[in-house]
């Protein structure tokens, strides 16, 4: 399995365009602003275009991660790679890796299978430590869940594109 960068950039805008959905003063701004203690000179003194090119590359960084995760024949070639003939794809653990992609390789390929994978992610990784940063910021339960929230759907979109569509 290779990953497909076009379909991992693409994922990768998914935070972006949520986000100024999701944080916009009439959808979760507002209440996201309040909880965060920010003031209006704070969000408009902020320096927007090294945190929008730093946010785009974390979601990249993120996308590329949520290959393996949301993508389960990825798992295969981790497996097989120490086997003997595998790097140089003459081996029998190449033999049978190429046979069970040609067999199986098209499973669990969907995106409401990559949406779920990244709403556990979601979950079970982002939301713990979200919510582990909130109570040491000593942010509010809305702060932490507004920003899960926000995550949790993200992951759910980003894994469902690249599940799909890689």
């Amino acid at each position: 399995m290779k990953i497909n960068f076009l379909i991992t950039a693409l994922a990768a805008l998914i935070p972006m365009l949520l986000g100024f959905i999701w944080y916009h003063p009439k959808v979760m701004g507002t209440a996201w602003q309040k909880a965060a203690g920010l003031s209006d000179d704070q969000i408009k003194n902020a320096n927007m275009p090294l945190i929008f090119g730093l946010s785009l590359l974390f979601a990249f960084m993120l996308s590329l991660g949520l290959n393996p995760m949301v993508i389960h024949q990825f798992h295969l070639g981790s497996l097989l790679m120490n086997e003997p003939g595998f790097a140089d794809k003459s081996g029998e653990a190449w033999t049978a890796y190429q046979r069970l992609l040609s067999s199986y390789g098209n499973n669990f390929r969907s995106f409401g299978h990559g949406a779920m994978h990244g709403t556990i992610g979601g979950l079970f990784v982002v939301v713990p430590a979200l919510m582990t940063n909130a109570l040491f910021e000593r942010k509010g339960l809305k702060y932490g869940l507004i920003n899960s929230g926000y995550w949790i759907l993200c992951l759910a979109l980003m894994g469902g594109v690249i599940c799909a569509f890689s």
